[in-house]
């Protein structure tokens, strides 16, 4: 998804793509209502991330024989991986090692169960729209002060938008900034993919934008360091990918943990 790449500025802008509806849901599961007293609004929804629904999916047809036990298994993983992160910002400024630790363990376990072990066999289960929910990118120090990322301007959602048909990718990273009458703008990026096996895509960095010209105005000083950060160029490779979640490894050794994002009931 990123790589750490300071590309030429240009001036073409991007729309980023629509983010269609994903009618995904085959058997809802919900996490053990624990911590009552935490049922406070979650940045990624409605609930908070350890309470919201877990579909239950396929897992591969050799599994069979214990494939109830493996769809709890499944399932309970991303329960677990949704409260490791609750809290965190989704890492971006740093966490403790031992959360950092923790998560990544939670991840690989999760890597283990993948359903879909070829998944650029079957795009369309790649395709469409995802936010982010972790990831070991992270913003800190001087590069944060001089971003204005302490106090000035807050991140707000990652979302990735992915176009099989075009072999197009969108990030899209929206920001508000509170000194200017709680303005609200985004970075896209627009990039194109290739499949290189049967896990991995290439990526290559097309053009990017800020809108509006207030918040470019904001970051132009600082824009190729901000580019740098969010850049996908590079390779990715999806260790995991199911109706709800993905998760990708770059040539980096950055972590990207995803969640399928439906528009119209999310927004």
């Amino acid at each position: 998804m990123v790589k750490l790449v300071q590309p030429p500025m240009r001036d073409s802008h991007v729309s980023p793509l629509i983010c269609r509806t994903m009618n995904v849901m085959k058997l809802q599961r919900f996490a053990p209502a624990r911590n009552h007293s935490r049922l406070n609004t979650s940045r990624f929804g409605e609930r908070p991330l350890w309470f919201r629904p877990i579909t239950i999916i396929k897992v591969a047809e050799h599994n069979s024989g214990s494939g109830l036990d493996e769809l709890e298994t499944l399932a309970q993983k991303k329960i677990e991986i949704y409260q490791a992160v609750e809290g965190i910002n989704r890492g971006i400024f740093g966490i403790p090692s031992a959360k950092k630790s923790e998560i990544e363990s939670l991840v690989k376990q999760l890597e283990s169960l993948n359903p879909n072990p070829y998944p650029t066999l079957e795009l369309d289960k790649v395709g469409g729209c995802w936010r982010l929910v972790y990831s070991t990118i992270s913003i800190l120090g001087s590069k944060r002060t001089k971003l204005g990322l302490r106090d000035f301007i807050s991140l707000d959602d990652f979302f990735q938008t992915i176009d099989i048909s075009k072999s197009k990718a969108v990030n899209v990273i929206k920001f508000s900034a509170r000194g200017l009458s709680l303005l609200s703008g985004q970075l896209s990026i627009e990039a194109s993919f290739k499949i290189a096996s049967t896990t991995r895509v290439d990526i290559n960095f097309e053009n990017s934008t800020i809108i509006p010209d207030q918040l470019m105005n904001v970051f132009r000083k600082n824009y190729d360091l901000l580019l740098g950060i969010f850049n996908p160029e590079g390779w990715l490779e999806i260790t995991y990918v199911d109706d709800t979640m993905r998760i990708g490894r770059d040539d980096k050794s950055n972590i990207f943990v995803l969640e399928r994002f439906d528009d119209n009931n999310n927004s």
